[in-house]
């Protein structure tokens, strides 16, 4: 499985030979027939897989490295770039899946055969799941179009179906269709020369495919591709495409107008005669989520390649549902030229307001009766620019809910982004009543994201029983049908919160008794926590002492220090988290750096700012990444207990004598770090005194919260009269 073409960075030399960064820059440095870059820039150089492979195993260096991480460095080193790699994957692992004997017959003998065979094996399985081109062919246009700030839409192309033959093609398999082409293959098959650099890794992809399955195979390497390029894309994550395809509703012909990495269809397709249609301005993301979507079911799906609102692929179109996350902001959607489109039945969308463009693409796409739902930025429920169209939406039934969603459920994270749930209405609404929720009191700290569980009950029950019997009765606080006429004075302004009645007073004074509660049992804890009165001064013993860089050199512990990248999934432990005692709530940018994980009895310091803090690591924390500025300190347990360690590390003196000082900051120097030589047992009995002052520290900062909540909940109650004066 060897590729002289594939390239890997220090960070995947790192990851082959199971050491860190650094010693892959002092083999550089050492050895002279280290293997020379072949690409890269200056700081970030890549050399050819091959020969960092041959060099590893002449040094007796290579680890036994698994599969799937060998597969993805051939991935993520490609010479055409890792799109092209996924989309050849993305073919074969669809030809393994539908027709394995046909894979086994095209594999057998040499690459050179493999990629002579491959093409009309593939023609076979791609045309069947994707369908056949309407018309001309797509040409290429040069190099792939920006991924932009959303995955979701963008710059303008035309339109494609969902596969080529092999005339027309580019490396990716992907084209770029020029400007006025109609019919574009979203997917192609590739030709035999395009395919002869990929085939070392089609052949690991199979055999990871034997391992993992075919999809699971799939979505990790798609997976691993997001989280090493977290700007390029903007996801929609798995819980709220289910709360998505819930809202919208069993059904057989769905459109995902701005498709991203089909995350949306993926979760509403669930039945062999559903048909799924899928467009985005991203060649490249066209391509993967057809793909996506093909081993992931078996509906028919038809995948298209260009801006959805400048050249609509499909607009003969009557689908049951409609998903979409649009890109938000976006200024050049196509006022100018789109000025006098049939799909602006409810107003022509302000300059500044493409979402509204979005909202009526996707109901001139419904059938009558059919549902859409669609993601958009709360400033669209409120913004004047927009309050016609808002406003027609609503007398004409089209617009059936609002649902604020909670910070921290899709980027952008900081906001609290709207649900809207919309409905192409095959009558006039006898009672036109909105449902406005709100989701946002289920939002939680750090970046774990919210409570989906909460959030999907409370909005699926609400929704469903108004969806029954067009209203519902109040729920404080979180849910209320209104009346059209009551949203429609100058403003038209549907913000949930703007509209929701406040929670009831029982509610409210019943909250505020637990915190009040809560806050007196935590008290009562810190003063049984309170360390006893200090026993008669003495003179300080001369302990033998020794340093962190000392024990490190002998084996005693283990040090590492926190990295830029890992992976983006895992959340990451900050040196604010460690200051101020919370859960870990950070993130890095994926790349092929491999992330440091903290694990139960490490002892984690920051290294700016001056202070003396020193914090153990706990199960509930365990598993967490090391952010930057972090230095962890993992003690052997035979020779070092991890609270006497922590506890010894926090000395004002002995971080005074290990800082350095900057124009503007403090850096501590942890190898300088000292602590005291003492017995197992006698570490311990200092351990246990160390860990009962950090209880009560802990113990403290927990009151301290409880008070402010409970400041900010009375004064809440005696501004909006839940709580009474006295």
């Amino acid at each position: 499985m060897q590729d002289n073409a594939t390239e890997v960075t220090a960070a995947g030399i790192a990851r082959l030979a199971g050491v860190g960064r650094a010693a892959v820059s002092n083999w550089r440095r050492r050895h002279a027939d280290f293997p020379k870059p072949v690409g890269g820039t200056e700081t970030s150089p890549s050399f050819a897989l091959a020969e960092v492979e041959a060099w590893l195993r002449h040094q007796g260096k290579l680890a036994e490295v698994p599969l799937r991480e060998r597969v993805w460095q051939q991935l993520a080193g490609h010479p055409g770039g890792p799109v092209t790699a996924l989309a050849h994957a993305g073919c074969v692992l669809l030809l393994i899946h539908d027709r394995p004997t046909v894979w086994l017959e095209v594999s057998a003998g040499s690459d050179e055969r493999l990629a002579a065979m491959l093409p009309r094996a593939l023609e076979q399985v791609l045309t069947p799941r994707f369908g056949s081109v309407r018309g001309g062919w797509g040409v290429h246009g040069g190099a792939p179009g920006s991924l932009g700030p959303g995955v979701h839409g963008g710059s303008p192309a035309g339109s494609a179906s969902a596969v080529n033959s092999p005339s027309a093609v580019n490396p990716s398999g992907l084209v770029h269709p020029t400007s006025g082409a109609r019919d574009s293959a979203a997917v192609n098959t590739p030709t035999g020369p395009d395919l002869l650099p990929s085939a070392p890794l089609l052949r690991g992809v199979a055999e990871l495919a034997a391992e993992l399955g075919a999809r699971q195979t799939f979505e990790f390497l798609l997976g691993r591709h997001l989280d090493a390029n977290p700007r390029q894309y903007t996801l929609t994550p798995a819980e709220l495409a289910g709360l998505m395809a819930d809202l919208a509703g069993p059904a057989l012909t769905v459109l995902d107008p701005a498709c991203g990495t089909g995350a949306l269809l993926r979760a509403v397709a669930s039945r062999p005669d559903q048909e799924l249609y899928a467009q985005d301005s991203a060649p490249d993301l066209a391509a993967l989520a057809a793909l996506r979507l093909a081993l992931h079911s078996r509906a028919a799906v038809r995948a298209a390649a260009g801006d959805t609102l400048r050249a609509d692929a499909f607009p003969g179109l009557r689908a049951e549902a409609v998903l979409c996350h649009p890109p938000f902001n976006e200024r050049n959607w196509g006022h100018d030229e789109l000025a006098y489109d049939p799909r602006w039945e409810y107003g022509f969308p302000a300059r500044t307001e493409s979402e509204l463009a979005w909202v009526q693409h996707a109901l001139a796409r419904l059938k009558d009766g059919g549902t859409a739902v669609v993601l958009m930025p709360p400033a669209a429920a409120s913004r004047r620019s927009g309050r016609r169209v808002r406003a027609d939406l609503l007398r004409r039934g089209a617009l059936r809910a609002v649902i604020a969603l909670p910070v921290g459920a899709a980027p952008p994270y900081n906001i609290p982004l709207h649900l809207w749930v919309l409905h192409r209405p095959d009558k006039a609404p006898a009672q036109p009543e909105v449902l406005l929720a709100d989701a946002g009191q289920f939002a939680t700290e750090g970046r774990g994201g919210p409570d989906w569980r909460a959030v999907r009950d409370v909005v699926l029950d609400a929704w469903r029983a108004f969806d029954r019997a067009g209203t519902l009765q109040e729920r404080p606080g979180l849910a209320r049908s209104v009346p059209v006429i009551e949203l429609l004075d100058d403003d038209v302004d549907f913000a949930p919160a703007r509209h929701l009645p406040p929670p009831a007073a029982t509610d409210g004074a019943g909250a505020l008794t637990a915190v009040r509660e809560r806050l007196g049992e935590t008290l009562r804890l810190t003063t049984d926590l309170t360390p006893p009165p200090a026993d008669t001064a003495q003179p300080a013993p001369r302990w033998p002492l020794t340093t962190i860089g000392e024990l490190a050199r002998g084996g005693a512990l283990v040090m590492r220090t926190g990295g830029n990248g890992g992976h983006a999934r895992v959340p990451v432990l900050t040196d604010h988290d460690v200051l101020a005692g919370t859960a870990p709530s950070g993130s890095l940018p994926a790349s092929d750096e491999e992330a440091v994980l903290t694990a139960p009895g490490d002892v984690v310091v920051p290294v700016l700012g001056g202070g003396s803090v020193a914090r153990v690591i706990d199960d509930a924390t365990g598993g967490a990444a090391l952010g930057r500025n972090l230095v962890l300190l993992r003690p052997d347990a035979t020779a070092l207990d991890p609270w006497f360690l922590a506890g010894f590390l926090r000395g004002s003196a002995n971080n005074r004598q290990a800082s350095s000082y900057a124009s503007t900051a403090t850096r501590l120097d942890v190898r300088r770090l000292q602590l005291p030589r003492l017995p197992l047992d006698e570490q311990r009995r200092y351990g246990a005194r160390f860990r009962a002052l950090d209880e009560f520290e802990r113990a403290l900062r927990r009151a301290g919260r409880l008070g402010e909540q409970l400041v900010r909940g009375m004064y809440d109650g005696l501004t909006d009269g839940t709580v009474a004066p006295h």
